[in-house]
């Protein structure tokens, strides 16, 4: 009674004695149908959750990526050197985790959002190739592929160019796509700039596995007759199409208008239309545009007899977002997304950007990273124009890390840290141990960091990383299964010398 679908099938038992070692009441979830199970209950009965089979390979798959991850950069010579967990405070884009120091009262230490200063430290110690599987803790509104605690490819090298690391970094990822998914990526991966990625997909997390690119008619609309798009224009603000070709026979009247309710709902004001026919442009705003526009329009989109035209006018930030979530569901409701892993890099990121709210210069990303030395003259008189060596890696329109060469002179990060706004006496007192370490010879270096969490589950076809974490917390960053965070009691509240205020929030 052989069964070849059962893992034990081959197996018969002929029991001459039974002894029960444990035994289980009624489950408390549907095994069979996960999808019949609530978020918060799988996480609660996370132990039962993870018995299934397809959690079980989840977990094999991240095991084998980590292990050929350290053996293929254990290979080129790379140290795997262990950061601290409890550090000072850093600004790094998020908010920090911090602990309470019961031996120094009134002072805490934060959980790293990323060991950036500490692997830094590692190039000035003479460790020339660092890397760890690191864990990466960070306050954050949380979504599919967020987590507060999460684990990162980390990696950092002296004496390195940014095509070095490119290099490493498509020849790791090659190594694992063929090593465990059988599948050989073509190399090297593509590169856009931040502002062709900007102005072609709206977005610098472009998946580009279908072909449909924006177009940039802000010119042509300032010109013409349609009062919506002039007065975003003369505002300061873009117009952008998108061609979604051959679809006029599927796109009626009331799928386009659930494409507009869409656009509005995340964000636009509205979604003009137009459609290509044999006899020209119809729709009821081409009375708006005369024989000349039209032209340029139907130039500019190559819209053939069958095409529909999306159009989207707003602040530039705003059209650019709509319309890379239109091109995002055209790709999908077209079926033109290819099965296939398709990465590419986006470079040449401004280093600076302007608060409007707070009318003041940011950081773009964060402020260790080397401004290019075309631009370095402009730190202090013209932060706009500074652009530096961040680049980030992309698959399938995910952002799976980011990268740059480092400042490694005192000098430098201390102008950049002055344009944003740091007083010489807080730069001291939050990076004076890094300043300080720059000053007896650190070599130039770069590196990156790649979400490992989101590239094992891409690599399996998940859009959720908790279907890769063993214990994840949910939606509100709680963790069902011990009910944490919870609360102190009172005496252990008076070890750590802190007091509540509840009434007061504190964020």
């Amino acid at each position: 009674l052989e069964n070849p679908n059962m893992a034990t099938g081959q197996i018969e038992i002929l029991a001459d004695e039974l002894t029960i070692l444990s035994s289980s009441e009624t489950l408390p979830i549907e095994m069979d149908d996960p999808d019949a199970v609530g978020d918060d209950l799988r996480l609660k009965y996370r132990y039962l959750d993870m018995r299934r089979q397809d959690m079980q390979n989840n977990f094999k798959t991240r095991h084998n990526t980590a292990q050929l991850i350290r053996q293929f950069l254990s290979s080129k010579n790379f140290l795997e050197i262990e950061t601290p967990l409890l550090i000072k405070s850093t600004p790094e884009g998020a908010r920090d985790y911090v602990v309470p120091s019961r031996v120094n009262p009134g002072k805490f230490y934060a959980l790293p959002q990323s060991p950036q200063i500490y692997k830094q430290i590692l190039m000035v110690s003479g460790f020339d190739r660092y890397f760890q599987l690191a864990r990466c803790l960070r306050d954050e509104d949380l979504r599919q592929d967020r987590q507060p605690e999460h684990t990162q490819i980390d990696l950092e090298m002296s004496f390195v160019e940014v095509n070095d690391i490119f290099n490493l970094t498509e020849e790791m990822m090659q190594e694992i796509f063929s090593k465990i998914l059988k599948n050989k990526l073509k190399l090297p991966f593509k590169k856009l700039s931040y502002k062709e990625a900007m102005e072609k997909y709206g977005t610098d997390k472009p998946d580009l596995r279908f072909n449909l690119e924006l177009k940039d008619l802000t010119q042509e609309m300032s010109h013409s007759d349609f009062s919506v798009f002039k007065s975003v224009v003369d505002k300061g603000g873009i117009v952008k199409a998108i061609n979604a070709e051959k679809s006029g026979e599927l796109f009626s009247r009331k799928v386009i208008d659930k494409y507009v309710k869409y656009a509005q709902d995340v964000g636009a004001k509205g979604l003009a239309w137009m459609k290509m026919t044999d006899n020209g442009l119809e729709g009821s705003i081409v009375k708006f545009f005369n024989d000349k526009l039209q032209k340029q329009i139907i130039q500019k989109l190559n819209a053939q007899p069958g095409d529909v035209l999306f159009f989207c006018a707003d602040k530039p930030k705003t059209t650019n977002e709509v319309m890379n979530k239109i091109r995002k569901r055209l790709g999908k409701e077209l079926n033109l997304i290819k099965d296939e892993f398709n990465f590419c890099w986006i470079t040449d990121f401004p280093l600076f950007e302007w608060n409007e709210d707070d009318k003041r210069w940011e950081m773009s990303h964060h402020m260790f990273c080397m401004p290019t030395q075309e631009t370095m003259k402009f730190i202090e008189e013209d932060p706009s124009k500074v652009f530096c060596t961040q680049f980030d890696l992309v698959l399938n329109g995910e952002e799976m890390g980011s990268g740059s060469l480092r400042i490694n002179r005192t000098d430098i990060q201390e102008k950049i840290m002055k344009v944003i706004g740091f007083s010489q006496k807080e730069a001291e007192e939050r990076f004076g141990y890094l300043l300080e370490s720059f000053k007896y010879g650190a070599p130039p270096h770069g590196g990156i960091g790649i979400g490992f969490d989101r590239l094992v589950a891409l690599m399996l076809g998940l859009n959720d990383i908790r279907e890769v974490i063993a214990f994840p917390k949910n939606k509100n960053a709680q963790s069902p299964i011990d009910n944490s965070p919870s609360e102190l009691k009172t005496d252990q509240l008076d070890e750590l010398s802190l007091k509540l205020n509840l009434k007061k929030k504190w964020y």
